[in-house]
């Protein structure tokens, strides 16, 4: 398959900046919106983050199977990135949105449903959209290439839900209408990117029937592919250990260094680093491989998680922000590196399985589990707070202090680092995909 143009390059790629800008927003900020803005009790707060993504246990495996069966005259994945895209508009604003009341079952009520259905809508539109890439090229550099446009608009997607936030809440004289309008506005962002990608980026004709195993076959077989879970665990492991990170870095400013508005400093030194490296990881990933750039960024990561969070007072904020610096070369990998890693399993086990595309499936189980990971962060943190007696708006004692530490650091490096000793035993390098491929051209040995 020939290179993809830059038309496509660009409209696949800044699909993923109305994406990131939804993990980006939730993963820093809508802890501290349930707990701190919206007075929902630490321990709900984290409940409602998990009843979210036990709903996601239905919606994408669901999506996934569905979409890979589907035809229309438009394809099979942009109908359901154009509804999805639709419902997030709605969605995103909602859950930024306090009702009128303190009545702590009522809040819980309402924010659990916002979250079930703002989470439906990113799995129409990410499922999707995550499949597309197998089925723009074979190649598989390209597929890090593509990657590598990806996400570089998912760093700038990350900028923006991470730096533009405080600023469009703090434009409003009441600070519950600064979060719904900066929701309603980051809906849109999210609308308008899928559609370009939507429009931009046309789908290969398929057969019109799909073969395979039922639904909960097809699940039980992708879940014990030894090659997918050897990356499928830590991706999401690190999704994991980064999420509790985002959650707890608002935290660790607003009471350890006293300074809120520092924050937004520390993301421009991590984010911008995470951005100028990702060239350099996809050129490097072309002479070391895939799995090993990602597993030397976040050793790099991890190193950078558990300095910063045990040593933040001692060094300072300048010290603070040249550390997080360097956490953001490694973390440039994870933005990477997954993503070009999971259209080659997908190629994988279309060659077992007689030339079966399952794209959708595979991709409902990424996106599953970054979800999951996430939640299960997001909770994590709401938990511990709650078990270290955190109060929003109070003088914390030592003991609040040590579990926030926890959270920023210690607790995100050992999933760190479990990931990092699973992800070394994935098998498949470039020299293995050539061979996998080569099997499949016209005149090849059987």
């Amino acid at each position: 398959m020939s290179e993809p143009g830059k038309k496509i390059k660009f409209g696949y790629g800044i699909g993923d900046l109305g994406g990131n800008l939804f993990f980006t927003i939730t993963g820093f900020y809508l802890l501290f919106f349930l707990t701190d803005i919206a007075g929902l009790s630490p321990v709900f707060a984290g409940t409602v983050l998990m009843i979210g993504k036990i709903w996601d246990a239905v919606t994408d495996p669901a999506t996934g199977y569905l979409s890979d069966r589907t035809r229309t005259r438009w394809g099979r994945r942009r109908p359901y990135m154009f509804i999805g895209s639709i419902i997030a508009l709605a969605a995103m604003g909602l859950m930024f949105t306090k009702p009128g009341t303190a009545d702590q079952r009522i809040l819980f009520v309402y924010f659990t449903l916002m979250y079930c259905l703002l989470n439906t809508a990113y799995t129409l539109v990410n499922i999707p959209y995550e499949s597309l890439l197998p089925e723009i090229t074979t190649d598989f550099d390209q597929r890090t290439v593509l990657t590598g446009y990806r996400m570089s608009f998912a760093v700038v997607g990350t900028f923006a839900g991470a730096g533009a936030v405080m600023p469009i809440v703090g434009i409003f004289s009441s600070v519950e209408t600064g979060w719904s309008v900066m929701g309603y506005m980051a809906g849109g962002v999210m609308l308008l990117t899928t559609l370009i990608t939507i429009w931009t980026v046309r789908e290969p004709e398929h057969a019109d029937k799909q073969g395979g195993e039922g639904f909960f076959k097809t699940y039980i077989q992708v879940l014990t592919d030894r090659v997918f879970l050897l990356a499928l665990i830590p991706w999401a492991l690190f999704i994991l250990g980064t999420s509790m990170v985002q959650g707890a870095l608002l935290y660790y400013f607003k009471y350890i260094f006293k300074d809120e508005g520092m924050f937004q400093i520390a993301l421009i030194f991590l984010l911008t680093t995470s951005l100028a490296f990702i060239p350099l990881w996809v050129a490097l990933s072309k002479r070391i491989g895939k799995k090993w750039c990602y597993a030397a960024g976040m050793t790099i990561m991890t190193g950078g998680v558990i300095v910063f969070s045990l040593a933040g007072e001692r060094i300072g904020l300048t010290g603070s922000f040249i550390v997080m610096a360097i956490a953001g070369t490694g973390l440039s990998t994870h933005y990477v590196m997954p993503h070009a890693i999971l259209p080659d399993i997908v190629e994988h086990d279309s060659m077992s399985h007689s030339g079966i595309r399952r794209e959708g499936v595979f991709s409902s189980m990424w996106t599953f589990m970054s979800k999951i990971g996430q939640a299960a962060a997001l909770a994590l943190n709401g938990w511990i707070l709650g078990l270290f007696n955190y109060k929003p708006d109070t003088v914390l004692s030592t003991g609040t202090i040590t579990g926030i530490k926890i959270i920023c650091g210690p607790g995100p490096a050992l999933f760190y680092i479990a990931g990092i000793i699973i992800i070394s035993f994935y098998p498949i390098s470039k020299s293995y995909y050539d061979r996998m491929i080569s099997k499949t051209q016209p005149g090849a040995a059987s």
